[in-house]
């Protein structure tokens, strides 16, 4: 899935909010100095202009995006800027005032102070934040992984292109050249990972969010696109050799290039904050719950098999990312070492293991996974940003390497405690493709009302201990 990126006003909303407190801030010191705090109806007056202060503001911000490329701009421009921003808004306090015609009531003196102070409180402050944005941007492990794919002679001007844009939600982590094999190389600090014809081994095996084509590649740049969106990956095409239009697409600037980008699902970003409060309220009561159950079910399991109350295993989420996974622990401690033994009793197809009367399991363990309370240790890692409440289950290590490409489809998205898979039989469902495509289709048509639906189905399912594991 692909987040579209926000528009300039919206995206920089910690620098509108940051500017108007520095405008407020100005204004107030301009006022205390002049008058003071003392004189009540004057005060009424100046209070009502700075709400007019802060409208006007908005409406800069809107109209002018004064925050394009703002990370981007040296000192000197942002002075630049931080002066047309607040002459601007000045300048409609002006006409404000004399368009009310109350003038009079009000201190030329106390307005041309604040207009200077705001500059210069805008200024500094702007400097301040941009080099904490920068540094968390830079520093952030989270950021997607792009994949340059090209030919060899549009190599160094495409990947110096791509490296101007200093500060964005993605890092270059690789190129394939698709014509040469210059796998081993390293062009401008950026490895060479792949050819044509390792290139979709490479990205079965590692970490891959998003794939920028640039130029002809293998037969057509078409079936390339098309092979990766089947793999989950957000596609983002040159349109200088564009033919076809693709699913879930829309033209955005890429760099210097313009390109088309294609994905899965496309979500807005508001759509995705209000996932991620969701995800945050909901993971703070679910580990609420937690607590109690580890009150009522850790001595059990302390008694009935000695060892850690939690269970914690590596697992498979978003496109490829590790991280540790904790549940209440319901096997015995030489699960793993027995699983070998059972393999000829598995329910599933190879991918996957299930056994509906695991041995391995002990008996408070199986009273847990009849309503699934061994889980609830996930909504740390929903608290964590590991998983969300909703999303496809994350595969094993050894789950992981057995993928086809096409089976990284359902890494697409971030890992959930429930899903699809959960809510339409739970462990009824046996075959790994017929789960593949209950995860592919949860992508392709997520949205928050469908998260809900998922939700109190889960709780419905759980009650009834419908396809208990």
């Amino acid at each position: 899935m692909y987040k579209r990126e926000r528009r300039s006003w919206v995206k920089h909303l910690d620098f509108t909010i940051l500017d108007i407190i520095c405008m407020l801030a100005a204004y107030l010191i301009a006022y205390v100095i002049r008058i003071g705090l003392f004189d009540v109806y004057l005060f009424g007056e100046y209070f009502r202009m700075g709400i007019i202060l802060i409208l006007l503001d908005i409406a800069v911000v809107f109209f002018f995006e004064p925050y394009k490329s703002i990370l981007r701009r040296n000192r000197y421009q942002e002075l630049k800027s931080a002066i047309i921003h607040c002459t601007i808004v000045f300048l409609g306090l002006i006409v404000y005032m004399f368009a009310i015609q109350r003038s009079f009531l009000f201190s030329r003196q106390i307005f041309f102070a604040y207009w200077g102070m705001s500059i210069i409180f805008v200024f500094i402050s702007r400097l301040i934040l941009k080099k904490q944005v920068r540094r968390r941007i830079l520093n952030d492990k989270n950021r997607n992984v792009l994949i340059v794919v090209t030919t060899d002679a549009l190599l160094e001007e495409c990947v110096e292109d791509l490296l101007k844009m200093e500060y964005t939600e993605f890092s270059i982590n690789g190129i394939v050249v698709i014509d040469v094999n210059r796998e081993g190389e390293t062009i401008h600090g950026i490895p060479v990972v792949a050819n044509a014809t390792d290139f979709y081994e490479y990205l079965k095996s590692n970490v891959v969010d998003e794939v920028f084509i640039n130029g002809n590649t293998i037969e057509s740049s078409e079936a390339l696109s098309d092979r990766l969106l089947e793999m989950g990956v957000t596609v983002h095409y040159n349109l200088a050799h564009e033919s076809k239009l693709l699913p879930n697409r829309f033209i955005e600037p890429f760099g210097s290039f313009m390109v088309m980008t294609s994905s899965m699902r496309i979500a807005r970003p508001i759509e995705l904050i209000a996932k991620r409060l969701m995800d945050i309220v909901g993971s703070l009561i679910g580990l609420a719950i937690c607590g109690i159950l580890f009150l009522i079910y850790a001595p059990q399991i302390k008694k009935q098999s000695p060892g850690p109350v939690f269970f914690k295993q590596t697992r498979i989420g978003k496109n490829g990312r590790r991280f540790e996974m904790y549940k209440f622990r319901s096997m015995y401690p030489d699960a793993e070492k027995r699983k070998q033994e059972l393999m000829a009793q598995n329910e599933m197809d190879e991918i996957m293991f299930k056994l509906q009367d695991d041995p391995r399991v002990f008996p408070v363990g199986k009273k847990m996974r009849k309503y699934s309370l061994d889980e609830f240790p996930q909504f740390w890692n929903v608290l964590k940003g590991d998983m969300s409440l909703v999303g496809t289950r994350p595969p094993t290590e050894d789950e992981f390497a057995q993928y086809e490409y096409w089976h990284k489809a359902r890494l697409g998205f971030k890992p959930g405690i429930t899903g699809m898979w959960q809510v339409n039989g739970r462990s009824n469902v046996k075959e790994f493709e017929e789960i593949v495509a209950l995860d592919t289709y949860y992508i392709s048509h997520w949205n928050l009302g469908l998260d809900l639906k998922i939700l109190f189905k889960t709780i419905q399912v759980v009650l009834a201990a419908r396809g208990a594991k």
